[in-house]
């Protein structure tokens, strides 16, 4: 088969060192060139290459080459600290295909017409009653079901918003799909710095106060890359801000889902002036694939909003709506959500006992207290991330380039992203320690100690 065709040839280029670990291999289009065939074609080969133990995928990069010895291809176990969806053994794949099939039985009469952008009605019901459970409180009317929050951020970028003004400011690292939604409709955008320490309100209210600000993007709970949370006192700064400069505020709550703490609500929940656009997924916490997401809009976005998401694709695809609506209602999201941050609780608590076992001076941990996917680790032996993530990479382990979550005038070398979104238990404690490692090469004191 062509495929196999294309994974032989791969190899032999990886064996003969024509492709040295850690460079990148030949991009879809240039393969479907060189070998005439389709795009599934490749990607079917590199499935089977990654499979295979010879390649590993870098998200929104391609496929690079795994470190191998000689003319063998390393077959050791990729330590995965680099994703960002669920593990599959996480997925929900048994329990959610009789929603599809039901919903197939349900809504087919309705698969010959195109439905209303807005969303299905059954399902605008069942997400305003299941937001209640997250303290944002709204009528169905300003709730619109999205192709994924990637949409939702798409139009946000590219719609006018009822203050007239044009640009928008992004926190500092920022989620990867903001920046380029950002850039890619040519808006002109500004950053402003939450580190470790929290916002730089100072410099965001400088900004606030000289230039035209349409919305301020910000993650407030578990944000992508550092896994940061805002306190609420920071939420109702933000909105005070909002409220005292005529911006609005995008709030991306995209795994909102593990929160477990009551008193942590979303900037939404304080929103009394009408300035807040809630984005909620569903496809992070469940599948990637079903692709639907949630957007609150304020009441004079709603019409906009509404025209912007109909010339987009016209409605959202009614299966996968009638599907998690079905879902939803029965009760089995709520079931799957405490399965999924319990995986992640417990994965996060591994990590702090890691962290507080394995004491260097190279690092500074930053890991949250109770769940999420991120860990944010700052370098302060005046070490290179990049150094180390590449020098990782010849060890099977995978880091996220970093330089992907920031505008350039704010981008540094000494913050590594580390994920255990897809990282097992019994792998992370091989995979810190060999991080570590990697981190304190040259650093005159060493590890200072493990605690044990």
């Amino acid at each position: 088969m062509k495929y196999s065709t294309i994974v032989d040839y791969i190899l032999q280029e990886i064996s003969l060192g024509h492709m040295a670990s850690g460079t990148r291999i030949p991009s879809i289009r240039d393969l479907c060139s060189r070998f005439s065939c389709t795009k599934s074609t490749v990607l079917r080969a590199y499935t089977a290459l990654k499979e295979h133990g010879a390649v590993y995928a870098v998200p929104g990069s391609g496929y690079y080459v795994l470190h191998h010895s000689g003319s063998e291809v390393s077959d050791k176990k990729i330590i995965d600290f680099s994703g960002t969806s669920l593990d599959r053994s996480s997925l929900p794949l048994g329990e959610f295909q009789p929603c599809v099939n039901q919903a197939f039985s349900k809504y087919k009469d309705s698969l010959f017409t195109y439905a209303d952008p807005q969303g299905l009605p059954a399902l605008l019901e069942a997400v305003r009653k299941h937001l209640q459970d997250h303290q944002v409180f709204t009528g169905s009317e300003r709730i619109f079901i999205t192709t994924g929050s990637q949409q939702t951020l798409s139009l946000l970028c590219k719609m006018p918003f009822p203050n007239g003004k044009s640009i928008v400011v992004v926190e500092q690292p920022a989620y990867q799909g903001i920046l380029q939604s950002l850039k890619l409709n040519g808006v002109t955008v500004l950053g402003v710095a939450r580190g470790f320490q929290g916002f730089d309100f100072e410099g965001l209210e400088a900004i606030l106060r000289n230039d035209g600000i349409k919305f301020i993007y910000t993650v407030t709970r578990f944000n992508n890359p550092l896994g940061l949370s805002c306190s609420n006192e920071d939420k109702k700064r933000l909105l005070e801000l909002a409220q005292k400069y005529n911006t609005y505020i995008v709030e991306d709550d995209y795994i909102g889902d593990l929160e477990s703490d009551a008193k942590s609500t979303p900037i939404f929940s304080f929103d009394m002036s009408d300035r807040v656009v809630y984005v909620k997924t569903f496809s992070k916490v469940m599948m990637p694939g079903l692709r639907i997401a949630v957007a609150v809009l304020p009441k004079l976005l709603v019409n906009t909003f509404r025209e912007y998401k109909y010339w987009s694709d016209l409605n959202t695809p009614l299966i996968s709506q009638g599907a998690l609506e079905i879902y939803l209602s029965s009760g089995m999201f709520n079931l799957h959500i405490q399965k999924v941050r319990s995986l992640y609780g417990n994965r996060i608590a591994c990590l702090r006992r890691l962290a507080e076992k394995y004491d260097s001076p190279a690092i500074r941990w930053h890991v949250p207290l109770k769940n999420g996917f991120y860990t944010g680790m700052e370098i302060l032996n005046g070490g290179s991330g990049k150094a180390v993530r590449e020098s990782l990479i010849k060890k099977s382990i995978l880091l996220s380039d970093m330089e992907n979550y920031y505008l350039q005038e704010f981008y540094t070398d000494k913050i590594l992203r580390l994920s255990v979104a897809n990282a097992e238990l019994h792998e992370m404690e091989s995979g810190i320690s060999a991080i570590i490692d990697e981190m304190e090469k040259g650093s005159p004191s060493g590890r200072v100690s493990i605690r044990l």
